[in-house]
């Protein structure tokens, strides 16, 4: 790109420009089957239900159906889609535990008339004991959402499994359940901490419950291009993993980190801003990370 300005303001303004002019010239088709994605790193605070919630938004707004399944007991994703999941609201804990239908416990989100969301109650934190006696306990979600999926009479091409920062039933149940997982890594020291714990599981679940499994990609977050952290972390996740990586980087953000508390993904809280176009650019990647079928890194 040719004479992007010195100034850091204005710098950041042109780059938003052209991000937000090639994402508007992507066209998304629907994929042939719906496709279940996990959003899992046993980390907290990495942005894991940022990135859930924005990349369902932004493929919402390209007119996809998209499910968001909140799985994480604190409700972030539920807050965040503008959907209530105080104690008596029925949830994920309702359709794991005690059987209740998905498709009567799926809410609309008021973000977009196409996006709709399986809140999570704080009744959730008590799913993996109550779960224990459960037959087939780590198919549960699987056969719920299946059923949900023939069920329900609006197309839904994606959905989002917003899972618990914990390597425990929740999560085993979300990674039977998806066809890829797509891992959130926050630009800090500890980046890779525990990622290989995580790609164990990963593949675990791959050989015992899910053949189907497969590694979508790494998206970095929270990155602060300014730090020479930052720098070497992109770095050094882009050595482990190359291709795996996404090309798109999410900024630290204020806005990003507000936009919750709104009850609206980014891309309406603050429309133009890095965040906001970042996930966008993110979403577009995301889609086209499938060719014939097969998700990018599957061997």
């Amino acid at each position: 790109m040719e004479n992007i300005p010195n100034t850091p303001l204005l710098r950041e303004m042109t780059l938003n420009n052209e991000r937000s002019r090639r994402v508007a010239e992507v066209t998304l088709t629907p994929p042939s089957k719906t496709r279940i994605i996990t959003i899992s790193n046993q980390k907290g605070g990495v942005g894991k239900t940022t990135s859930a919630v924005n990349l369902a938004a932004a493929l919402a707004r390209k007119g996809m159906g998209v499910l968001v399944i909140d799985l994480d007991p604190q409700g972030n994703a539920s807050t965040a889609l503008g959907v209530e999941h105080h104690n008596s609201v029925v949830g994920s804990y309702e359709v794991l535990v005690q059987g209740v239908p998905m498709l009567d416990a799926v809410k609309q989100s008021p973000e977009h008339h196409n996006l709709y969301c399986l809140p999570a109650t704080i009744n959730l934190a008590g799913a993996e004991i109550d779960m224990v006696s459960v037959v087939n306990r780590e198919r549960v979600l699987l056969d719920s959402l299946t059923q949900f999926l023939a069920d329900f009479e609006h197309p839904i091409h994606f959905v989002f499994i917003d899972s618990p920062p914990s390597l425990g039933l929740l999560t085993v149940n979300a990674l039977v359940a998806a066809g890829e997982v797509l891992v959130p890594i926050q630009c800090e020291y500890y980046a890779l901490e525990g990622l290989s714990q995580l790609m164990a599981t990963i593949r675990l679940v791959r050989e015992r419950l899910n053949p189907a499994l497969e590694v979508n990609g790494l998206l970095l977050t929270m990155l602060d291009p300014r730090t020479k952290l930052g720098s070497d972390v992109v770095r050094e996740v882009e050595s482990h993993f190359g291709d795996l990586v996404y090309r798109a980087r999410v900024p630290r953000s204020v806005r990003l980190a507000e936009a919750p508390s709104h009850g609206i993904a980014i891309r309406s809280y603050a429309p133009g801003t890095s965040g906001a176009e970042s996930y966008a650019q993110a979403a577009a990647e995301f889609d086209a990370r499938v060719f014939n079928g097969t998700p990018v890194g599957a061997s």
